[in-house]
């Protein structure tokens, strides 16, 4: 019932209100209506279970969303706006509108600002003190105020007309609204309509795809990408050749650059040619006849060394029985030096025992005989004499020992360097000899459970098709390689770089058959053969030591290999692999 009245009294109060202001005489009566005033709006907070006017008070300051909205912008209302919607004291519009205990409503900065005076403010109207505790948000008013039709403050861009009330959530969506641009490090502010083309080809903090390289970049920095780092754009060779090379492939580029220089491939035999690489191919191709006669000198040299090599480890096995001879013949005089020092210790320990007797005899005989001693000491001293000098020639032995132990390590340390010696020329001399030149291998693998299990893979010694042939080694994987992997035993074939490659046909075309062969003697060897793909980079002339190795990942499986029915593949922890290339067609150089 009280929510009834509450509006038409308000609305009768402030009436009266005004047309009293008109006479002075009358300030008792107006002075109750805006006690009457303001004992409604109290009554409506309390059926409004709104808080106390002590707590409605501590409120009083609290800004309104709607006024930092319109911070900076022009209000402009559809209708011209009522002389009660504007503050007395500023004259701006009383969005958040306060009513003092006189009647008249304020906008809540001014009423700040009355309170802040203390008890000294005072209505501008009607000069009657303001006082804080009588002070309310008066939200008839508000309501009022906020059901008004305003134009968006975005006109005359926007001609949408709305309640104050909903404003915000126009501006929300105003496609005249200014917002800024959500790109990271823009501080660009465009209109919410333009945004979209904004981000997409104006603003300099947007994502844009390299061209070349399909990497997302900010525009800003894309031409220094494209410039400087693009790994896929194509630059010109710095070797100012006429090709244009992606960036990440220029180190590869320069390896067959035809305007880098390079040696002659026949270097390490003794030409001396250096040019560009166009030429260098050209000079390899015209001079071949003396790149021949240079490869049969340094084979010629090769097998003088050899021969050397093999004398001189002869000469050195026959210095290496004498120095053992010598070492042996120095281990017997240790030996009987050490005997004799042994034998000199215990005569000087039994020399020390006699002395110490000596002495307690003498300290007794001085004590019994007195005089008669002087007359035995000449012959004590003699004895004891003696005993100094046997110690002294003890002494010189000791030292000859210790020159005897130290020619004895620096024979010991020579004979070390000459065995080490020794055993490197004996494994370059198995390298020599095991080395094969008929294009037939056969491999001894060893350890096999061990290196089965450490999955590393296992190569083996170089092969030739013939003294200047093709250069060839086979790989092998234990365990397994690609598809079998943990399942099956892969063999390999790698064509390796060679001294005569540039006088052998390319590609290579030759059949090659790998072989594991059966231990127990039945010769139920497991073989395959496979033809040289000559398409594969894997047959073509190698460019750096070795092709990409090329065979069987599946060559037999470990249950076969380890378990066969009728053969023996693997005794003693070792297997053997056979190799054999067809060198049917092969010219000799």
């Amino acid at each position: 019932m009280i929510n009834c009245l509450i509006e038409p009294l308000l609305l009768l109060c402030n009436i009266l209100f005004q047309v009293l202001l008109e006479d002075f005489d009358r300030s008792a009566l107006i002075s109750a209506l805006s006690h009457v005033c303001f004992c409604v709006r109290l009554m409506a907070a309390e059926e409004n279970e709104c808080p106390g006017l002590s707590r409605q008070n501590s409120e009083l300051m609290r800004s309104w969303e709607l006024e930092a909205i319109l911070t900076n912008r022009t209000l402009r209302f559809v209708l011209r706006l009522e002389q009660q919607f504007i503050c007395p004291s500023c004259g701006g519009i009383v969005l958040n509108p306060h009513q003092t205990g006189c009647g008249h409503i304020f906008c809540a900065r001014c009423v700040r600002a009355y309170i802040e005076n203390g008890g000294s403010s005072k209505c501008p109207l009607d000069s009657i003190p303001i006082k804080s505790e009588e002070i309310f948000q008066d939200n008839c008013c508000k309501r009022e105020l906020l059901n008004l039709e305003v134009y968006c403050t975005n006109a005359p861009d926007c001609t949408q007309t709305v309640t104050l009330c909903n404003l915000q959530d126009h501006l929300k969506a105003c496609q005249y609204e200014r917002i800024r641009c959500s790109n990271v490090g823009c501080n660009d502010t465009v209109l919410r309509r333009s945004l979209q083309e904004h981000q997409r080809n104006v603003c300099s903090f947007r994502l844009e795809s390299c061209l070349h390289c399909r990497q997302p970049f900010l525009t800003s920095q894309l031409q220094a990408h494209q410039k400087t780092s693009c790994p896929d754009i194509q630059v010109p060779c710095p070797n100012k050749c006429p090709q244009m090379i992606r960036r990440h492939k220029l180190q590869a580029h320069a390896d067959e650059c035809l305007e880098v220089e390079a040696d002659c491939i026949y270097k390490n035999y003794g030409c001396t040619f250096r040019d560009k690489r166009g030429k260098v191919q050209v000079h390899e191709n015209t001079e071949f006849s003396s790149h021949v006669r240079l490869v049969l000198e340094s084979n010629t040299k090769l097998e003088k060394q050899v021969e050397q090599l093999q004398q001189d480890m002869l000469v050195q096995q026959e210095a290496l029985k004498d120095k053992s001879l010598v070492v042996s013949s120095l281990d017997r005089d240790i030996t009987l030096c050490d005997s004799t020092l042994t034998t000199l210790q215990r005569s000087v320990e039994e020399q020390r025992v006699r002395i110490c007797s000596v002495q307690r005899e003498l300290r007794d005989l001085r004590g019994v005989l007195g005089s008669e001693l002087s007359e035995e000491l000449p012959s004590l001293r003699a004895s004891l004499d003696s005993l100094r000098q046997q110690v002294a020639v003890t002494e010189s032995l000791r030292e000859h020992l210790g020159v005897l132990e130290q020619t004895c390590q620096r024979h010991t340390r020579l004979l070390d360097i000459h065995v080490e010696q020794l055993q490197c020329n004996e494994q370059r001399f198995r390298q020599l000899e095991s080395t094969s030149y008929d294009g037939k291998l056969i491999w001894k693998v060893r350890d096999y459970c061990h290196r089965k299990e450490a999955g590393t893979p296992l190569n083996s010694t170089p092969f030739y098709t013939s003294r200047s042939g093709y250069k060839l080694s086979v790989r092998a994987y234990l365990g397994g390689d690609n598809s079998g992997r943990g399942t099956h035993l892969s063999l390999y074939i790698t064509i390796m770089r060679g001294d005569f490659d540039s006088l052998l046909p390319w590609p290579f075309r030759q059949n090659i058959t790998l072989t594991l062969l059966d231990q127990s003697g039945s010769k139920n060897h497991v073989s395959n053969t496979f033809t040289p793909d000559t398409s594969s980079d894997s047959f073509h002339r190698p460019t750096s030591d070795a092709n990409v190795a090329t065979g069987f990942p599946r060559f037999i499986s470990h249950g076969d290999l380890e378990a066969p029915r009728n053969a023996v593949y693997v005794r003693d922890d070792t297997l053997f692999i056979k190799v054999k290339v067809d060198t049917t067609g092969l010219e000799d150089l």
